[in-house]
Parts: C-alpha cells; structure tokens; sequence
C-alpha cells in the first residue's frame, strides 16, 4: 500500500474511533461530523489505491463512492452521512444549533453507516 493510502487509512480508522467515543460524551453532533470525516478519508484513500489517481477535492461522499463503483447499500449510506460535513457544525447549515439537533440514537446511526462503510473499503483496498 502507498504511503500516502497507509495516512489516510489510519486517520479515517481513528476518526471512526472518536466519533465512537464522542457518543460516551454526548457530543453526538461531534460523532457525526467524525463519522463523515472518517469516511471521507476512507473513500478518497481508495480512490487513490484503486483508481491510482488523485481523489476529487470534494467532500460529497456520494460523488467518491460512485467513482469507486460503491454498491447500493454505501451509496445510501453515504448519502445519509453527507450532510453532516455541514449540518454537524454550522447553525446557519442546520437552521439552528447543531448540537441540539443530534441525539444519541442518531449518533450511533451515524457511526454505524461509518464502520459499514469502513469495512467495505477495507475489503476494497485489500482486493
């Protein structure tokens, strides 16, 4: 594996890691936000493994799973995580505050769209 797939690999599993964590601490927005991140980075680390190319400079998870031919479970749940790249942080996204708009059950969706995801592209970068 390149160097640079091995980075973001490692940071998309810590990512998922601490938007686990976040759920212990009821910062379930932040567990949001990380399950996204963690993804994001998962996709694009594919994206160079496979595609041996430079990943898009977005963050819209769909555009990144359907360049990596994503099946349709990872396509919905990427749909489902990308809002929380700007909904998890910003009132003006959320049309209010953002933490008050998460709640654990959501968070643990969240989380669990991302380890889904995340073992989808573990498999991926491993065939």
């Amino acid at each position: 594996m390149r160097k640079d797939v091995e980075r973001l690999i490692l940071q998309a599993r810590r990512d998922v890691e601490n938007a686990r964590k976040n759920i212990g601490i009821r910062a379930y927005e932040v567990a949001a936000f990380l399950s996204h991140q963690g993804v994001e980075k998962y996709l694009k680390g594919a994206w160079v493994q496979k595609r041996r190319a430079r990943p898009p400079a977005t963050h819209y998870l769909r555009e990144l799973g359907q360049g990596l031919r994503a099946p349709k479970r990872i396509l919905a749940h990427l749909v489902y995580l990308n809002p929380d790249y700007t909904v998890a942080r910003y009132p003006d996204a959320a049309n209010g505050v953002p933490y008050e708009l998460y709640d654990e059950a959501t968070a643990r969706a969240k989380v669990k769209a991302a380890e889904e995801v995340a073992r989808w592209v573990e498999s991926l970068i491993r065939s």
